[in-house]
């Protein structure tokens, strides 16, 4: 299990985190959202010993994680860290790169290892290529894959799939947290994309003014926002006498109390997105054709 006790952090003087208190299960998958900058990165970077805590402590099971004020070497053998920045070997191929920290001595079990984690990845047909070779969702994928090699028993993920093309992303999510379900590896996710949590995580916590807003799972959180950082997370949202609804929850009636004027709409493939005016305040909601500017319609709020 991993606790993160009571913990604050600072790099000045003003905190980036203060009073950070969760809990995470062997095994279990949880996210991190928040905005640009609300600490999700630090939040990781404090988990693996990056940087050393102002207050507070960071347990895996027994061990108590530490900063560079008492390890000379950042990071632990059971944990591994995956930012953006991919530091691989340029000059090596894909293969070599996600076996270099296994031995050699097994070269059976090794190859094995390393075929299995080309296929989580789907890189199977690149194992021969150099790294300074591929695009950077690729190399994304190999920095993946070398962090599994030797089977951490927690991973850290700092928006892993950012680099990623949705061609290949959707299929990539489920392979990976699958494979991570499958080996009971204890995953925490730094996100800014729903889709990296709707379907995955256990739980998810939220970040804001330097605490943790909301920790709960997905679904509870989807269903009932409480503030409008967190709707946002999940997409276009509406303030309604004080109620946060979504854009999908809003749907044209023959008559109502919402009257709203369309302003334009958007094409999402399977629907359109509907802004209007209501009541001076812009208003969002879909629907299954394109409505002309200036329109009038009826909203009816589904719940």
């Amino acid at each position: 299990m991993l606790q993160v006790k009571n913990i604050s952090f600072s790099y000045e003087k003003n905190f980036v985190l203060k009073n950070i208190d969760f809990s995470v299960n062997k095994g279990q998958n949880l996210s991190v959202i928040g905005e640009s900058g609300s600490g999700k990165s630090t939040l990781l970077r404090l988990i693996y010993g990056e940087y050393d805590l102002n207050q507070g402590e960071i347990l895996w099971n027994n061990t108590k994680i530490l900063g560079p004020k008492f390890n000379l070497v950042i990071g632990y053998d059971f944990m591994k860290h995956v930012t953006q920045e991919f530091d691989l070997m340029p000059f090596t191929s894909v293969e070599e790169n996600i076996g270099k920290h296994l031995s050699n001595f097994f070269p059976v079990e090794k190859k094995e290892r390393v075929t299995e984690l080309l296929e989580v990845v789907e890189l199977a047909l690149f194992s021969k290529i150099k790294v300074k070779n591929l695009s950077g969702g690729q190399k994304q994928r190999v920095a993946l894959a070398r962090a599994l090699a030797k089977q951490p028993e927690i991973i850290l993920l700092d928006e892993p799939f950012s680099h990623i093309d949705n061609f290949k992303k959707q299929s990539l999510r489920r392979n990976l947290f699958k494979y991570l379900k499958e080996k009971n590896i204890t995953c925490i996710v730094a996100t800014h994309d729903k889709d990296d949590v709707l379907g995955f995580a256990d739980k998810m916590i939220v970040l804001g003014d330097s605490k943790i807003i909301a920790n709960d799972i997905p679904e509870h959180l989807y269903k009932n926002p409480k503030t409008p950082l967190i709707a946002s997370f999940f997409g276009e949202f509406n303030l309604i006498d004080d109620k946060i609804v979504y854009s999908n929850q809003l749907k044209v009636v023959e008559k109502s109390n919402l009257k709203a004027v369309v302003n334009h709409s958007y094409f999402k493939g399977y629907y359109y997105l509907i802004e209007a005016n209501l009541n001076g305040e812009k208003v969002f909601f879909e629907h299954s054709k394109s409505i002309k500017k200036g329109v009038a319609v009826f909203l009816s709020i589904y719940l």
